[in-house]
């Protein structure tokens, strides 16, 4: 019996250190962008962002790579800075938000590539699709916030490149590009 609460005792420790490691960051949107850019026409670059998202990471300090991260987009929330191409992109032609709503990124892997760098590769799921995507993304501040209750907060800095018709975004390829810029500049702050 003392062996067995020994190795439970033992187990329990790992347990409560591994848990102690991870913390979860909430992205505070008042100070984040969460956008694309796309080629038209080789004329110039339409440049889009999404108004409402959440962003959850899970970081684990002591080794980064068993950490990870949940984006999950309401597609509805599409801005381009002009009226009628963003009811457009609201169309089967490209988001067709009635029947798909919300897109989502699961981030699995994290590999460490610098010193405050790494590589975050997950499923995408678009428009009833799920495919592998991935992003780069660089730790540009870690430290206590100065303001209200003083918890820590992350700055990030992310950004990749999806082809639009491997979710069936077909329209206007190759007059408009199928290679879509991500960019993501966030200000994570830790969750209660």
């Amino acid at each position: 019996m003392q062996r067995f609460l020994s190795i439970l005792t033992a187990l329990l420790a790992l347990t409560l250190s591994a848990a102690a490691q991870a913390q979860t960051y909430k992205i505070d949107r008042s100070h984040s962008y969460l956008g694309f850019e796309i080629d038209h026409l080789g004329f110039s670059t339409t440049k889009g962002q999404f108004h409402d998202y959440d962003v959850t990471v899970v970081a684990n300090w002591d080794d980064i790579e068993r950490s990870g991260v949940i984006v999950t987009i309401k597609t509805t929330s599409v801005d381009t800075a002009w009226d009628p191409r963003d009811e457009h992109l609201r169309k089967a032609d490209f988001f067709n938000v009635d029947e798909f709503p919300v897109m989502k990124f699961v981030g699995k892997k994290v590999e460490k590539t610098g010193e405050n760098t790494a590589k975050i590769t997950g499923d995408l799921t678009l428009r009833g699709t799920t495919k592998p995507a991935a992003l780069d993304v660089e730790l540009v501040k870690r430290a206590l916030y100065p303001f209200g209750e003083k918890k820590e907060a992350l700055g990030i800095k992310a950004s990749g490149v999806l082809k639009r018709s491997d979710w069936g975004m077909n329209y206007a390829i190759p007059a408009v590009s199928d290679e879509v810029k991500i960019i993501i500049d966030g200000e994570l702050k830790i969750a209660e």
